[in-house]
């Protein structure tokens, strides 16, 4: 069969893209986020019109979104991220990374995994796709409650642990995302380059220098450190992610940058969303070995969570936390899970059957802890708002 034209490939993504877009307005009511939309429109595509490897091309733009999320997130990463309720977080912080890793020996000793697929999973349920939780909490007005506010500052330093072990996991793999051996002695030029990075951005600063913010600067900053990320071995998401930190460190002032930031993250996300839907084979949804993965991982997953709420105190729940809204706002892994996978996936790390797994696992925590934390929402709004009229600050 002939490959479709580039033109063509671009106008059927579009077609996609829009009917994603209309049934993610419609669905959005029942809390079914949008990238479940794009995922489901990307299998159906994937499948049938239009095989993944007609797009392979396109799938360096399609992870610029992607780049550009991990960017802002470094950019987040400052000093005062911690100053509202530190010992909170730091709690949920430290049992979000313990819980998944209680699951290295059943997956390594029960289901015979490789050490470097284990940590890779490991890192896919580690990970926490807050963005879809702080979007729903914004459309119930509860963003700047006790409860909504805890989940910002999980949420910017929950995933750096787990970028660390999928880092950790390409490692183990021997390889880069080029597919050469890299051994150690990548990472450790990579972190070579950042901590030499850092001395330089520190001695920026120190001249009185203005941050560049111009568009241009900002993008070459974005995918240069992507690029020594990748290279190294350490990924190019945590190598995005480090150029946010360095822009960061330019100047007193958080650069004003968002502007950008936001539009690649708007042209490019769902394109990315709907390839992803693309590289899940059908075959492999009639495999044992996927469902069986998913499940054992959706358990993981959903355990691992709910030890979360050991980290919220009585005096956190005087104060207006509403526990159960956390571990709900928690559970969904969204897109960190899903660009995880698809980073193993290229490296070599997992084979299709188990990509499909962590797909499923990564859809089913989403669409589920929207739905619990919508419900929550709905029960039991006086949790969640009364704290805001009674605990001002001062």
């Amino acid at each position: 069969m002939q490959s479709p034209s580039l033109l063509t490939t671009l106008l059927i993504l579009l077609i996609g893209l829009g009917a994603a877009r209309l049934m993610a307005g419609q669905l959005s009511r029942l809390a079914v986020p949008a990238i479940v939309v794009e995922l489901l429109i990307g299998f159906g595509l994937g499948n049938t019109l239009l095989p993944y490897q007609s797009i392979a091309p396109l799938s360096g733009l399609t992870e610029l979104g992607v780049l550009a999320l991990f960017f802002q997130v470094g950019l987040e990463v400052r000093g005062d991220l911690l100053s509202s309720r530190r010992g909170t977080i730091l709690r949920l912080l430290g049992l979000s990374v313990i819980g998944p890793l209680l699951g290295y020996s059943p997956l390594v000793l029960g289901l015979g995994m490789a050490p470097a697929t284990a940590v890779l999973c490991l890192a896919c349920v580690a990970a926490t796709g807050t963005g879809v939780t702080l979007r729903l909490l914004a459309q119930r007005q509860a963003l700047q409650t006790p409860t909504g506010r805890l989940p910002v500052g999980v949420s910017v330093l929950d995933d750096l642990p787990a970028i660390a072990l999928l880092s950790l996991a390409v490692a183990l793999g021997g390889r880069t995302l080029s597919g050469v051996s890299a051994g150690w002695l990548g990472p450790l030029l990579g972190i070579a380059a950042a901590l030499l990075s850092d001395r330089i951005a520190r001695w920026w600063r120190r001249q009185g220098w203005a941050a560049p913010t111009s568009p241009l600067a900002v993008l070459m900053l974005l995918v240069g450190c992507a690029w020594v990320g990748e290279v190294s071995g350490l990924t190019s998401l945590l190598g995005a992610l480090w150029g946010g930190v360095l822009l960061n460190r330019l100047s007193e002032q958080p650069p004003q940058v968002g502007g950008l930031l936001t539009v690649i993250s708007e042209v490019f996300l769902p394109l990315y969303f709907i390839s992803v839907g693309m590289r899940i084979q059908a075959g492999t949804l009639l495999e044992a070995q996927a469902w069986g993965l998913s499940l054992t991982l959706l358990a993981l997953a959903i355990t691992s969570k709910l030890i979360c709420g050991l980290g919220i105190t009585q005096r956190d729940q005087r104060n207006g936390v509403d526990r159960w809204a956390v571990i709900f706002g928690l559970i969904p892994r969204g897109l960190p899970g899903l660009v995880f996978a698809t980073t193993a996936l290229n490296a070599g790390v997992i084979n299709p059957p188990q990509f499909s797994a962590l797909v499923l696992m990564v859809t089913i925590t989403t669409v589920v802890g929207l739905l619990l934390l919508e419900r929550r929402l709905l029960l039991h709004p006086g949790d969640v708002e009364a704290p805001t009229r009674n605990n001002q600050p001062g």
